[in-house]
């Protein structure tokens, strides 16, 4: 078990991003890749500074570091504590699923998604619990398999581990970009689910495709009641590739977006939108599309997970090795404050802390794109002030 740090911008409006933004993503180190200051005082190898805090934009909470919650994770991606304390995390590389936390001695395999194949950006990606999990026992996964992307559940008890998938949804496009991957349950209890467009561009702008889209399901994985197309799981399309979702506390929508090589973007979604790729990136002022409420340049972001605590957006950044912190200021975002900046490498998923009062922040430097630090890789505790 074990560590965690943090930094600031700009923008306001609504933003796009890939796994690293575009395929062609330069490896960490490279003249493209961000500089990022250095490491605080005192930081070991491995990377875990001592607690401190980071400066923030106004009417935002400060972010100081904790420590780690558990070390030694390879190619972590979905996270999702359970009702017992303990956590269950995928593993995007090898396909297994593992629990960890103050129950369990250090971190335990629980099973395997079968069929789960690892091929790029692809593999075993997001995974969410049932909203009446304490009953039933369902864990969902999005994975990749040798020829789709598809979502499954499967049960899950402490003395059994997992049981057999039973398929839900097929049909996902897949390749080594681009998959998408984040799915979550809304406040309506629908499961939703952010898709990319496997390096094949028009299947965004493709209601038919079930690629470059976010859709919306019903727990038995058919489509939800009140979606904008017709007998169709797909909620809004034009996107390139999702792997945030989140809700504020008015219940809206906001996704996080890999662009290509101008600009990331974060969303807010409205049933049946379009947002535009390929037909265009960022901001286009065209009524044609929905702009993006915040855009950066692809190196200072190549968001994944995002998470709101307190209706403030905290975005996982992978090339741009920094979580973004912004607050939702009725329909528009505020200043932007970049925080964790350069000390931990890429970072993955971010979601609040069990128990409240903070944020659980994982790394990716084990995913063949990162420098690998002592510990790696790592779920980090951060506190907010």
């Amino acid at each position: 078990m074990g560590g965690f740090a943090a930094t600031a911008v700009f923008v306001a409006g609504l933003v796009a991003c890939s796994d690293d933004s575009g395929s062609d993503a330069a490896p960490a180190g490279s003249p493209s890749a961000p500089s990022g200051p250095p490491a605080a005082p005192g930081t070991p190898p491995g990377g875990s500074a001592a607690p401190s805090a980071a400066p923030t934009a106004p009417g935002v909470p400060s972010v100081t570091v904790a420590g780690d919650v558990v070390t030694g994770l390879d190619s972590p991606w979905g996270i999702a504590p359970l009702p017992d304390g303990d956590t269950l995390v995928t593993s995007r590389d090898t396909g297994t699923v593992s629990r960890f936390g103050p129950g369990t001695n250090g971190v335990v395999e629980v099973g395997r998604v079968p069929g789960s194949e690892h091929r790029g950006e692809g593999g075993l990606l997001g995974l969410a619990l049932s909203p009446g999990f304490a009953q039933d026992g369902w864990v969902y996964f999005f994975t990749t398999t040798a020829d789709d992307n598809r979502i499954l559940r499967m049960k899950y008890a402490r003395d059994t581990g997992l049981t057999s998938p039973e398929v839900l949804l097929t049909g996902i496009p897949a390749g080594t970009n681009h998959d998408g991957g984040r799915i979550a349950f809304g406040p309506d209890g629908m499961l939703y689910a952010g898709t990319g467009e496997a390096n094949d561009k028009p299947l965004a702008q493709d209601v038919g495709s079930l690629g470059g889209k976010i859709l919306r399901l019903t727990p038995d994985g058919k489509p939800a009641p009140g979606n904008p197309f017709p007998d169709s799981p797909v909620y809004s399309l034009g996107h390139r590739n999702v792997q945030g979702l989140a809700w504020d506390s008015a219940g809206r929508l906001w996704a996080s977006e890999f662009g290509q090589n101008k600009f990331d973007e974060i969303n807010l979604i409205t049933p049946g939108a379009n947002y535009g790729w390929p037909e265009v990136e960022g901001r286009a002022g065209n009524p044609k599309y929905v702009d993006p409420l915040i855009e950066w340049p692809t190196d200072e972001a190549s968001p994944s997970g995002i998470a709101i605590v307190d209706d403030v957006i905290y975005v996982a950044c992978l090339k741009g090795s920094r979580v973004w912190q912004v607050p939702i200021e009725g329909t528009r975002l505020g200043t932007a404050t970049s925080v964790l900046q350069g000390t931990y490498g890429r970072l993955r998923t971010v979601l609040p802390a069990p128990g409240g009062g903070g944020l659980w922040v994982s790394t990716s430097n084990t995913d063949g794109r990162g420098t690998v630090r002592d510990g790696d890789d790592r779920i980090l505790d951060v506190k907010l002030g």
